[in-house]
């Protein structure tokens, strides 16, 4: 393999890996804010003990999973600098701005906001430990805009001027309201709910298929996950689609591959325009991905409809085939999403930004021998942070309620002081 190779063997291998845990972080932590502000505002004492209990259950399965997570993040941002220099000093004056807002977010903002909610059991208002896992999701997600207003720079790179070689930005709005970066965010955001809601209702089953005892809050987190699934997934086919004329405006040869005619005569255009070279992507990698994402989209999809159905028939809990059916279905939208992503970027190739600067022109001075000793490394220990947080995971979901240790020890919500109606909240006692 070339050292362009293995540098995108790197980062492909490295990204998919990663976007393992985002997607599935952005896909809990609205479900657990959600179960989070169910428990806190009921009123009847056995209810609200169920709905903490399942939120302190699915809240620390979201925590493992963000924690190993963060460790493959910090990893990312690196890569630019060290195999891909070129990006950097092309297109790092405007390129940089969403990344260096995502830090930021994700970082700092979403990484407080989670720890005061962790620690924050039994110790703040209600009300105030409610808002703080909202500010997480809010944070998760805005993490996401800014990640995918990067990204759409570099499938459409919009907002700058080139001087001397390098861009400038001119308009962050234009940056900001880049069509192929917000139609796909809301694909992405609608494929992490999607992965959410299905994680959840596969895990439910699975202790409804063991004869669980903790029916009450299986049975409420199993109609959450599944109406979440099954309506996310659906709107997920619907936004994908919007994606399509902004494919065929911005991207022309990626269109013509997907729809698998034209690709000649775009690659003759492109030779006119921009000179000689090969400017078709690997046409198998990214059909096939296409594919395998539309196919399980749509299986997807299909099952969580027919769930919905049978949870209302009170059907679905009755088989213990149904019930592991539902718990099969775990892998499939994280398998889909990293398809969606090779379409997305293996479909610009030969580009880094597109019409702009291709990916040999952006491949940092490094010799082979140590991309090949990065790239080993590198994916070596993604592979094993992914088995580590999956290990956790599969661990902690087998235990259930019982094994939750978020909270645990902590004074209860109905010890703390309430307020006295004059709008403030009487002291909290020292612990």
């Amino acid at each position: 393999m070339s050292a362009a190779d293995l540098a995108r063997l790197q980062f492909a291998a490295t990204t998919s890996v990663h976007w393992l845990f985002v997607i599935l972080t952005m896909g809990l932590v609205p479900l657990v804010a959600f179960m989070h502000t169910r428990a806190a505002f009921t009123r009847d004492p056995a209810t609200r003990a169920v709905r903490e209990r399942m939120t302190r259950f699915w809240g620390q399965l979201y925590v493992i999973n963000y924690a190993v997570g963060i460790v493959t993040g910090l990893v990312m941002e690196f890569q630019f600098g060290l195999s891909w220099s070129g990006l950097s000093k092309y297109a790092g004056n405007v390129f940089g701005a969403p990344l260096a807002l995502e830090t930021l977010v994700a970082f700092f903002a979403e990484s407080t906001f989670l720890g005061m909610w962790i620690f924050g059991w039994g110790r703040l208002h209600r009300g105030v430990h409610v808002a703080l896992i909202w500010l997480v999701a809010l944070t998760a997600y805005a993490s996401a805009f800014w990640i995918m207003v990067a990204n759409g720079f570099l499938q459409h790179p919009v907002g700058h001027e080139v001087r001397s070689g390098v861009a400038y930005l001119t308009d962050f709005g234009a940056l900001l309201t880049n069509s192929n970066a917000l139609v796909a965010l809301g694909h992405v955001a609608l494929a992490a709910l999607t992965t959410g809601g299905v994680f959840v209702a596969g895990v439910s089953t699975w202790h409804f298929a063991k004869g669980t005892r903790e029916t009450a809050l299986f049975r409420s987190s199993l109609r959450l996950g599944v109406w979440v699934a099954m309506l996310s997934s659906f709107f997920v086919v619907v936004v994908g689609n919007l994606q399509v004329p902004v494919i065929e405006r911005t991207q022309p040869m990626k269109a013509a591959v997907l729809e698998g005619s034209g690709v000649a005569e775009e690659q003759a255009r492109l030779v006119a325009q921009y000179g000689p070279g090969d400017y078709v992507p690997w046409q198998g990698w990214v059909k096939g991905s296409m594919d395998l994402m539309s196919g399980l989209g749509n299986l997807v999809s299909t099952i969580t409809f027919v769930a919905v159905f049978l949870l209302l028939k009170d059907l679905l809990v009755r088989k213990r085939w149904l019930c592991y059916l539902m718990t099969a279905l775990i892998p499939l939208p994280f398998i889909a999403s990293v398809g969606g992503w090779v379409v997305r970027e293996i479909g610009r190739q030969p580009w880094l930004v597109y019409g702009e600067l291709t990916v040999d022109d952006a491949l940092s001075d490094v010799g082979r021998g140590s991309l090949v000793v990065s790239c080993t490394v590198f994916i070596a220990v993604f592979a094993a942070l992914a088995a580590v947080n999956w290990t956790l995971i599969t661990r902690f979901a087998r235990r259930g309620p019982d094994g939750a240790q978020l909270g645990a020890g902590d004074p209860a919500d109905d010890d703390l002081p309430e307020a006295d109606g004059s709008g403030e909240t009487l002291p909290v006692p020292a612990f």
